[in-house]
């Protein structure tokens, strides 16, 4: 069903409530386009398959499903490459899916040149060109952790799992308050969304702050979807003006709960930075004293923040 635009210079614009929405989260994907296409090229060797002579059915069928397989991989890879993009703290993914996708693009350009070309030559330098090119186009897939570097990989395994459920909660009420067909609640959402996605963000930098918001993250987050699904199916049937209020009264809520959490624990990473620099200033005063004397030691400058 087509909706009426609701933006800030629409006639009927949402009410402003002193915050900007999250613009990013509805950033478009970019496991799309590009991608895409790789699903429908190979159909032609479908075509093929039934329309050519029986002695080519073989090798058809064995290019469409290889360049198939390799698009999947490849949006897969896409997908992945972007929750790793998007985390501070994150792992390399355990399967890479692109490489592997431009290794069965060439295969299947192999499979597809031996059709037309009686010598092996010509399907060979089909397959390395594909594969050679879809590596261009896509890329490799992230090959190292990123940020990992003195974090325990046990309580990063920890975060991960809390915070990929998290992300299972958020989706889940994008979904749901896409049945209420409002493009305004869909905008309200998505800034809630942003808000759980900052307190994420706060807990992958620093995993010891994980027991102090797990309950953030799995019991308010799996209240919130609840919610959101309830208040979906009875709005979709009523438009009910205070069933409404009271849910983006909710989100609000929450939204200032999650923020206000995630600037207790950045307050909190100060202060444990205060604590260190006092603890380093002590002990190089102390080896200067144990290398120079108590009366040559120099005093040693005052670290700050800024340092």
């Amino acid at each position: 069903m087509a909706q009426r635009y609701g933006g800030k210079f629409s006639p009927t614009p949402p009410p402003d409530d002193g915050q900007r929405p999250a613009f990013h989260a509805q950033r478009r994907s970019r496991a799309g386009g590009r991608v895409n296409f790789l699903f429908f090229a190979p159909v032609i060797f479908a075509f093929k398959a039934f329309t050519g002579p029986p002695a080519a059915l073989g090798w058809n069928l064995a290019a469409l499903g290889l360049l198939i397989a390799a698009a999947w991989l490849t949006r897969e890879g896409l997908v992945a490459q972007e929750a790793y993009e998007a985390r501070k703290v994150a792992r390399r993914p355990a399967f890479p899916r692109k490489i592997f996708g431009s290794v069965l693009t060439g295969a299947g350009l192999f499979a597809g040149g031996m059709v037309a070309a009686p010598s092996l030559a010509a399907p060979i330098l089909f397959g390395i060109a594909g594969a050679v090119l879809h590596f261009i186009a896509f890329g490799p897939d992230p090959l190292r952790d990123k940020g990992a570097e003195g974090v325990d990989r046990f309580q990063s395994d920890r975060v991960a799992k809390v915070v990929d459920d998290g992300e299972a909660y958020l989706v889940g009420m994008k979904d749901a308050i896409l049945r209420a067909n409002d493009r305004t609640l869909e905008a309200r959402v998505d800034r809630f969304s942003a808000a759980a996605r900052a307190l994420f963000r706060t807990i992958e930098g620093d995993p010891r702050d994980l027991t102090a918001a797990r309950k953030d993250i799995g019991v308010f987050l799996m209240a919130a979807r609840d919610a959101t699904v309830k208040f979906s199916d009875l709005y979709a049937q009523t438009r009910s003006a205070p069933a409404r209020a009271d849910f983006e009264q909710l989100l609000s809520d929450l939204e200032t709960h999650f923020r206000n959490r995630t600037d207790a624990l950045l307050s909190n990473d100060h202060i444990d930075l205060d604590v260190e620099i006092d603890v380093l200033r002590d002990r190089l005063q102390l080896e200067r004293t144990r290398s120079f004397g108590p009366d040559l030691a120099p005093t040693p400058p005052v670290p700050t923040h800024g340092d």
